[in-house]
């Protein structure tokens, strides 16, 4: 297995390894002008985000079995909601309940409406009480449906002859999906659009800012941008892929009026899966064959390459239909989790990194800022920062100097530290100890099943001690008894 990657001393370090790679990346080094770049208010829409950085949307899987807010969950978010970010983007958050992608995530609906509405009113009176104002807070609930990956069974709506044999039919079952195993009708679809405009109009009554359409991942939205072999009207030509999208974003502005805000947090270069190397224990590729046609934003003839061509044209076509807010994403957490996540060490069970970290890092702050540069004037979200620790933001302010992105959003590194914004704002700088060292325990965690509740949640055990530890000390002693 790879050892570790990051051992740098010094930012000087670090910059040396990324030119002996021949990467792009750069770093703001004066500490007062990191504090001025992040500091920087955004406007979306109609609202005004305080400053420029985002806590991005992480499952904690902590919700009760009936979808609503758990204990952990309301702890997770006051404390994101007194770390001095002022865009929150909220967790995906299903909007039926046969779309939930594991027991324990959070379920928008009538029922559960209450319990959101207590949750946001939290966080503002949390983040007020911190900041003086919550005048300022941008919070943005994530739409989904988990489409292959939902719990307890897979909901397909086109087949991938790559992901199809790598998909669990269930948590319970083993195996994989048959060519056999039936698609989700045009109608379904259809009727999952008047769900999301339900979903969107209880989020705007309960106090959310705006919602995101997910569009990433491997779940039903991202993979209906890669729908070229399926028939009928969702399928095909990129105008049948997009469909689905162009009608929810229609359908919820008729609603909601033109105020609230529609974002969305798209996946632009899929990838292709990775399988684990028993002899090295890296990732290798799963065998594949040309034209590759089975993802989003992949060059057909090299699919190892991101192709950029269709998700422009799908972020013009959010563009026009409202959308004033993206976050770029990219990558498969479960067939190639280093491209969206780079890392240092691998989950239990799963590869080591095939390639350098910084590859991965650089690969999202380049791919992000093609598409911030085709569209200067529309507010993009960057991801990839927690591998570089505690130099995370000296990038960050980097990427908005050179207009490679307008906010830096924080994923993992927020589970290990969630003040990181407010030290990052008034120090410029990061403490050490505390930083996210993608260890991926949090990862771990998530792909547990055996709870009583059938879903662990998900935090960060090394910095979180007290109330992780715990969980995954009862994970490894279960793994031991087998």
């Amino acid at each position: 297995m790879a050892g570790r990657f990051f051992r740098y001393r010094s930012l000087g370090e670090l910059e040396k390894e990324i030119n002996a790679l021949s990467l792009n990346l750069s770093f703001e080094h004066d500490s007062s002008k990191v504090r001025s770049y992040l500091v920087q208010p955004v406007k979306l829409g109609k609202f005004l985000a305080g400053n420029s950085i985002a806590i991005h949307p992480m499952e904690g899987c902590d919700g009760t079995l009936t979808g609503k807010p758990g204990n952990f969950t309301y702890r997770r978010y006051q404390r994101f909601g007194s770390g001095g970010a002022k865009l929150i983007w909220f967790e995906a958050t299903a909007i039926v309940s046969e779309g939930r992608a594991n027991p324990r995530q959070l379920l928008i609906n009538d029922n559960n409406a209450k319990s959101f509405e207590n949750l946001v009113r939290d966080i503002k009176k949390v983040h007020k009480k911190n900041f003086g104002t919550n005048s300022d807070l941008v919070l943005i609930l994530q739409l989904t449906h988990s489409g292959r990956y939902s719990y307890p069974a897979p909901i397909l709506c086109t087949h991938n002859a790559y992901l199809d044999k790598i998909t669990p039919l269930g948590f319970s079952k083993e195996g994989a999906i048959s060519s056999a195993y039936p698609l989700i009708s045009d109608e379904y679809i259809e009727n999952l659009e008047d769900q999301y405009a339900k979903a969107a109009k209880l989020a705007w009554k309960i106090g959310f800012t705006g919602v995101d359409i997910k569009l990433t991942h491997g779940y039903l939205g991202n993979e209906l941008l890669s729908a070229k072999k399926r028939p009928g009207r969702y399928g095909g030509t990129l105008i049948n892929r997009t469909r689905f999208l162009r009608n929810v974003l229609k359908k919820i502005r008729g609603i909601v009026g033109p105020d609230f805000l529609l974002a969305s947090r798209i996946g632009v270069f899929d990838g292709v899966p990775f399988r684990l190397n028993k002899i090295h224990g890296k990732g290798e590729v799963h065998p594949y064959s040309l034209p590759y046609l089975e993802g989003f934003g992949i060059d057909e003839n090299n699919p190892l390459e991101a192709s950029l061509k269709e998700p422009i044209k799908v972020i013009r076509m959010m563009r026009e239909s409202g959308v004033s807010l993206v976050s770029i994403s990219m990558g498969n957490p479960y067939t190639n989790p280093h491209i969206g996540r780079p890392f240092d060490k691998p989950d239990a069970g799963n590869y080591s990194s095939p390639e350098h970290p910084l590859i991965g890092v650089d690969r999202q702050f380049e791919l992000c800022a093609k598409i911030q540069r085709t569209f200067p004037d529309l507010p993009i979200v960057g991801a990839g920062y927690s591998w570089l620790q505690h130099w995370q933001l000296h990038a960050g302010a980097a990427n908005i100097r050179d207009k490679k992105v307008t906010i830096m959003g924080i994923g993992r590194a927020a589970l290990a530290y969630p003040n990181l914004p407010k030290d990052g704002l008034e120090k410029g700088t990061l403490n050490v100890r505390t930083t996210c060292k993608t260890l991926t325990f949090c990862t771990y965690l998530m792909r547990q099943k055996d709870h009583p509740l059938g879903q662990y949640p998900t935090g960060c055990p090394p910095f979180d001690k007290k109330f992780y530890g715990p969980l995954i000390k009862q994970v490894r002693s279960n793994k031991k008894k087998q």
